[in-house]
């Protein structure tokens, strides 16, 4: 059992605010990085997407903030998040950890209307969530000023990287000119971002959550033939037996058509893929998180960033192209300790395809012909007892 957010010195305000959401005990990571980041050290960490790392960084900067008092009128807390997605996500740990001590918390990202953005800015913020993009042109704009940041946090490094981000990144850490405590996390530390790390933080304490690739031992696979004009119907009776679904497709016209077909099928199902506005794409996920939709239809670019918990099931519409595609949707499923089930369906001229895959994952399960009207599709994780 890991340590409660108490014992690991989180202030009292902070550890109500987080009982009353049920979370008492740490992750892996927030045990090991709470307490130096508590204490004022920069910290570097290296954890996946669905760790918990996400209170590992808000919990230490919201307190320290706290701690310090009143600065100036200007943000104190900077977090650069690589997508739109992640940055209202990471909001909304952030947002009631803050109020709880009177902070104030505000995400900042292309795609919506600036001068709302503006307006909330001129009120006085606490701690901004950005994308790099949008945080520059406010800052060129001369509408937020960095200069006396005093905490700074780095998420996804990795990811920033591989979307061509750290110039931008590296563009607004050199305008933090305060003496500042910067976090930094992602899932590799080599190559660029150990750069990141060596330019930007000041002896940095280095914590490691072994890095946990989603196995396939720590869900359960099922392997489908489905004929063509049937593959909605099965998918509506898998979703329908559970409670959060995500369906995978390869193209952003599959996912609507397979939402829309789902829909007529009386399953509550929403798209989302880059075609979509970013409200509407909010908005899928939001409902989705809440359990006011049952299916979320997703390409994978798309899904990178989204962190769901408690997917029951993840429903490969379209075959993935290879394993390691497999395993990153699959592990929707298995994030922060849960399980799940992976179900792929296959067309009858994609088995020998299924079959490459299977090999690729060390996996020897029985591909079975299936239709919409058998009864097991009721309970899939229990599909061979």
């Amino acid at each position: 059992m890991t340590k409660t957010f108490a014992e690991l010195g989180v202030a009292p305000e902070l550890v109500a605010a987080l009982s009353d959401r049920g979370l008492t005990n740490a992750f892996a990571i927030q045990e090991l990085a709470l307490p130096d980041a508590i204490a004022g050290h920069d910290v570097c960490g290296k954890a996946k997407t669905g760790s918990g790392k996400t209170l590992a960084f808000s919990i230490p900067t919201v307190q320290r903030i706290a701690a310090n008092g009143e600065v100036h009128g200007d943000i104190r807390g900077l977090m650069l998040v690589p997508t739109r997605e992640l940055a209202t996500q990471v909001l909304t740990e952030v947002e009631p950890l803050g109020a709880a001590v009177g902070l104030t918390s505000l995400a900042i990202y292309g795609g919506t209307d600036i001068d709302v953005q503006i307006n909330a800015i001129k009120k006085g913020i606490d701690i901004v969530v950005a994308t790099p993009g949008r945080m520059i042109d406010l800052i060129e704009r001369g509408e937020i000023d960095v200069t006396g940041v005093t905490n700074v946090v780095v998420d996804e490094a990795d990811r920033m990287a591989d979307m061509g981000f750290l110039p931008q990144v590296e563009w607004i850490l050199r305008r933090v000119e305060s003496s500042h405590q910067t976090l930094l996390f992602s899932a590799t530390l080599d190559g660029v971002v150990d750069s990141l790390v060596r330019r930007y933080q000041t002896d940095p304490v280095t914590h490691e959550v072994a890095a946990k690739e989603v196995t396939v031992a720590e869900m359960a696979h099922r392997f489908f033939t489905v004929h063509q004009m049937d593959r909605d119907r099965v998918a509506s009776k898998i979703i329908e037996a559970n409670e959060k679904t995500m369906v995978f497709c390869n193209t952003k016209r599959m996912c609507d058509r397979v939402a829309e077909g789902l829909e007529k099928l009386g399953v509550t199902a929403q798209p989302i893929h880059g075609d979509l506005r970013q409200r509407q794409r909010e908005k899928a996920l939001g409902a989705f998180s809440d359990g006011k939709v049952q299916a979320l239809v997703a390409t994978d670019v798309a899904a990178r960033g989204i962190h769901v918990d408690d997917v029951d099931v993840v429903i490969h519409f379209d075959p993935p192209d290879d394993h390691k595609t497999y395993l990153h949707r699959s592990g929707r499923t298995a994030r922060a300790g849960g399980t799940g089930v992976a179900v792929t369906f296959a067309l009858w001229n994609q088995e020998l395809e299924i079959k490459r895959l299977q090999r690729r994952l060390g996996l020897d399960v029985p591909l079975v012909e299936v239709f919409s009207n058998d009864e097991r599709l009721s309970d899939v994780f229990h599909w061979d007892d």
